[in-house]
């Protein structure tokens, strides 16, 4: 009965998700305690939601500092040569966009995290994609399968979680798969340049002045693009180029229009996203920013404090540095502010979910019943199992429970047939790609609350191509004899 229950309320999660029915906070709210009710244990409904409250608590205050610090370090101007880089290779077409926002998500992930690479990619690619109106949800789902791919790095989580939970050494289960994994993130690419050449034939190839002349007037927004913020209007924010869809060179400066814009002088290597007179700009302590970002990343590696502590230690630096006035710092501080509540509140909402899944046991009754229902047959490619077992149980439970609840459950039935620990391990990494878009990975949300894309939307597109990548990588990992 937990099994069907628990399935139950997956599914009723989704679907009101994504027929809009419901908005993610309140059905990650209402709908396991509805059914933690229905299971009969609507009595320990507070203590399951305290247990899943304090294990999510420290992701929830490092994703609040995380997106405070990248939000400055956006705005003071340090990632401006890379949004150059890659604007100048995109310009305005939006094949070029969309494979850009791969390479950009894949290069940015190898710090191993999955917030810091949605802030990072949708800050320097969403003012493209809103002035050009091509769909956000290939961003979102482009970006999110490139960071699933590379989120399976020593240093990323999963496999570190695999090795501990089957007591292997990381860089055995990591090494040889990396020829597999090669061949998920050039499936990504493929496919951006697929998703690429469909928003082409959709929209056409722009200059940046056809591009202006095809906008519609729009309410001013504020972008994540040196004006601090992506999801709302924050007090001290400034619109990045008086747009929604981001500034470029020649944006308007106090009012003053850019003569550029007025006399149509402007081309494509001017299409910049990216508002070269803003205010906030520190380009005196450039070096400085750079330097404490190295040893903030190098810190995280190292595992030298808790994440959460360094980017707490790290926002309040910059914010000093940068900002010594206390007026302005509280005006950065508002700028972020929107999005901070927005993806912290959703992260202490998804702590409810795991909760209830995990409190009334559903999670390990769904999870007993998935491995029972393997043939006895398939007992010699128990790794293809794993690998395609993966998909759904990392969509639908935390890669916690996952890799120390079910993993060993499964690597013990592959070693009853001769499947080594080694093989199970690496198979067990294959549903990254999807995992990273599952209602219970809070980076998920910075994604979609900076792109400003509608949770259930971005389900509906990414589910299937991400499933896609995983299976490719699967299969190329059979092929190449590694699991």
């Amino acid at each position: 009965m937990l099994t069907i229950l628990g399935f139950a309320m997956i599914a009723t999660f989704l679907v009101l998700i994504m027929m809009k029915k419901m908005s993610p906070i309140a059905a990650l709210v209402l709908i396991p305690a509805l059914f933690c009710v229905i299971v009969g244990k609507g009595a320990h409904l507070g203590d399951y939601v305290i247990d899943g409250v304090s294990s999510l608590a420290p992701t929830a205050a490092m994703l609040m500092f995380a997106i405070v610090y990248f939000g400055v370090m956006i705005d003071v101007g340090l990632f401006d040569p890379i949004v150059r880089g890659i604007l100048r290779f995109c310009k305005a077409d939006p094949m070029r966009i969309v494979v850009g926002t791969a390479l950009l998500a894949a290069i940015v992930s190898l710090d191993g995290d999955g917030s810091t690479t949605f802030m990072i990619t949708v800050s320097a690619m969403y003012p493209l994609y809103k002035r050009l109106k091509m769909s956000l949800v290939v961003m979102t789902g482009v970006a999110a399968m490139a960071n699933g791919v590379m989120n399976t790095l020593p240093w990323g989580g999963p496999t570190a979680r695999a090795a501990t939970a089957l007591e292997l050494d990381a860089g055995d289960i990591f090494v040889p798969m990396i020829p597999a994994l090669l061949v998920g993130l050039l499936g990504v690419v493929v496919l951006a340049y697929v998703l690429g050449l469909r928003e082409r034939r959709r929209l056409g190839v722009l200059t940046l002045d056809e591009a202006l002349v095809k906008e519609e007037a729009e309410e001013t927004e504020t972008v994540l693009v040196g004006s601090g913020s992506a999801g709302g209007s924050g007090k001290g924010a400034r619109p990045a180029g008086g747009s929604g869809a981001g500034g470029h060179a020649g944006a308007e400066d106090d009012g003053a229009k850019a003569g550029a814009e007025d006399d149509g002088a402007e081309d494509d290597d001017d299409f910049q996203g990216l508002d070269l007179n803003r205010p906030t700009l520190r380009p005196g302590l450039y070096w400085f920013n750079a330097l404490l970002t190295v040893v903030l990343l190098t810190a995280m590696i190292m595992e030298l404090l808790p994440i959460p502590v360094l980017f707490l230690l790290g926002a309040a630096l910059a914010l000093s540095v940068n900002f010594p006035h206390i007026p302005d710092q509280k005006a950065r501080i508002a700028a972020h502010a929107d999005n901070v509540l927005n993806v912290s509140g959703m992260v202490f909402a998804a702590a409810v979910f795991t909760g209830v899944l995990q409190g009334t046991g559903m999670v390990d009754s769904m999870a007993t019943w998935l491995v029972d229902v393997v043939p006895d047959g398939m007992g010699p490619h128990m790794a293809l199992v794993t690998g395609v077992l993966s998909l759904p149980l990392t969509y639908f439970m935390s890669n916690d429970g996952f890799y120390f609840g079910v993993l060993p459950v499964l690597a013990e039935a592959g070693a009853a047939h001769g499947v080594s620990p080694l093989e199970m391990a690496r198979a067990s990494l294959v549903g990254q790609p999807l995992h990273m878009s599952s209602p219970l990975v809070p980076a998920v949300y910075v994604l979609v609350g900076m792109a400003r894309v509608e949770f259930g939307d971005h389900t509906r597109f990414v589910v299937k191509w991400a499933a896609l990548i995983s299976l490719l990588i699967l299969a190329a990992g059979f092929l190449f004899g590694i699991v």
